[in-house]
């Protein structure tokens, strides 16, 4: 009994440390759920690195960027350097003549060419094994636009993974892996520090 008393005193003398390593992918993106309860597609000047809108809303891309960034990948300062140096690489659809790192990291073409460029692009399958918890996905929905999400590690009662994204009504963990045509598969592990 005295023993357990020590050990219990000795852990209690002990720092809380969180540990983002025991983080996954999904629940850094799960974590989202409740908070970022909006969609606001608006233009924002951000800081950088580490720029974010208010955390209340974003689009389906910053729960990507979110995700990532809680386990210590700023993807908003990947994607800049990379089109720093690579502009003529990305997508020419908005009629930019250079990087703009308030809204890059937030295009889904954006970050679609950075992942298949840091050769993270994977087959796109119509067979749910082949998703991964963590892995991207990006879609063309039916009214023409691109989405992206990531894959959660919870399943249907089919067992096709679940996918946490913001489609409009904020962060959500929702079953859609299959619902549009899918125009991306990614998985993306950031270089070590």
């Amino acid at each position: 009994m005295r023993w357990i008393t020590v050990i219990l005193l000795w852990m209690l003398g002990m720092p809380l440390v969180v540990n983002t390593a025991s983080l996954s992918l999904p629940d850094a993106a799960r974590e989202q759920i409740g908070v970022t309860v909006g969609y606001d597609p608006a233009y924002r000047q951000l800081a950088y690195p580490g720029g974010d809108v208010d955390p209340s809303t974003g689009v389906c891309t910053d729960v990507v960027i979110r995700a990532f960034r809680a386990l210590g990948d700023d993807l908003q300062l990947r994607v800049h350097e990379d089109m720093r140096r690579h502009f003529a690489a990305y997508p020419k659809l908005w009629g930019l003549r250079s990087t703009d790192r308030n809204i890059d990291h937030r295009r889904v073409p954006n970050l679609q060419t950075f992942f298949t460029r840091h050769g993270h692009k994977l087959a796109i399958t119509d067979r749910a094994e082949d998703y991964r918890p963590g892995d991207i996905v990006t879609w063309r929905l039916s009214n023409g636009l691109p989405h992206i999400g990531l894959v959660s590690d919870r399943r249907n009662r089919e067992g096709v993974p679940l996918i946490l994204h913001n489609i409009g009504a904020g962060t959500q963990e929702q079953d859609l892996l299959f619902a549009f045509e899918i125009t991306g598969h990614y998985r993306y592990a950031p270089p070590a520090s």
